[in-house]
């Protein structure tokens, strides 16, 4: 009896902690993605109560959109550069602010963190400076090695200004996951690599056959991480710096078009269907990464 007491006990303890996370997690993320779902099968204004089922039309529809094929392309285009970019840059500079012992490493890595704790609306504005073709920092920049000055409209061109949205989103991101390279980095044993000193192993070989296994783990989690925040985040840097998509809907991405056709067209039906295929999209992709990057994590002893 006095088992079975104390075991009674110590479920109630363990539930009085899961029952109200597990209550505020439906109640904000379960009840939003089915109602999400059910709005998507309606043809519905957001602003009326008058409202018409109409099935899987606005799915067929967003089959039949090209914008939203460009948006998805863009969308990947931009997971795929920041997965790129930030992990190597992350990782290059976690490596040489341990590995190293550089005597400013402190202050390197506050000035890389610094983007982190700027808001995305701050990046945004601060970049639509940089790239500003009369008054920004990159033409005259480029300007010291030329004898005309450079006038580039940066945001202005259909096929290239893409790629403009890449180095703020890269900048904003390096310093969260150097910081989580830093911390797997400095746990590794000091012994693994004077073992490899002594064997005459370089850098890169260290690098290659310490470092990298044995942060292995640090490095999925950050890039199903970057995955899904681009393919959920990318909206309000491109809302900020291409107004919404432009130009000519070259730099549209899920989000953005979300934003436009919800609350912008009020084709709020259409809006709730391409949230739904924002979550389908994460989902398939984070399930493909996890199968890609299973590599077990090698364990230190």
């Amino acid at each position: 009896m006095k088992t079975n007491a104390k075991k009674l006990k110590r479920n109630l303890f363990i539930a009085s902690f899961i029952i109200p996370t597990f209550l505020f997690f439906c109640v904000f993320t379960i009840y939003p993605v089915i109602q999400a779902l059910q709005k998507s099968f309606y043809d519905w204004s957001g602003m009326s109560e008058n409202s018409e089922f109409i099935g899987f039309d606005n799915f067929v529809e967003i089959f039949k959109d090209p914008i939203i094929l460009r948006a998805i392309g863009n969308d990947y285009f931009l997971v795929v550069g920041k997965v790129i970019g930030i992990m190597i840059l992350a990782t290059f500079f976690a490596v040489a602010l341990t590995r190293f012992k550089l005597r400013s490493a402190g202050f390197f890595r506050a000035i890389f963190f610094i983007p982190n704790v700027i808001s995305v609306v701050v990046i945004g504005v601060l970049w639509n400076f940089i790239y500003n073709p009369q008054i920004g920092f990159l033409n005259a920049f480029l300007s010291l090695f030329t004898e005309k000055k450079v006038d580039i409209t940066w945001l202005g061109f259909p096929q290239h200004t893409i790629w403009m949205l890449l180095p703020p989103t890269i900048w904003a991101g390096i310093g969260f996951y150097m910081i989580l390279m830093i911390a797997a980095i400095v746990n590794i044993p000091a012994s693994y690599y004077e073992a490899a000193n002594i064997d005459g192993a370089g850098q890169w070989s260290q690098f290659r056959h310490i470092t990298m296994p044995l942060i292995w783990e640090q490095i999925k989690v950050s890039v199903v991480n970057i995955v899904i925040t681009t393919l959920n985040g990318s909206f309000v840097i491109v809302q900020l710096m291409t107004n919404g998509g432009q130009p000519d809907n070259t730099t549209q991405v899920m989000g953005s078009y979300l934003y436009r056709m919800a609350f912008q067209q009020y084709h709020f039906g259409y809006g709730a269907a391409i949230g739904v295929m924002i979550l389908i999209v994460s989902l398939i992709t984070t399930f493909i990464l996890q199968r890609v990057m299973r590599q077990e994590a090698i364990e230190m002893s």
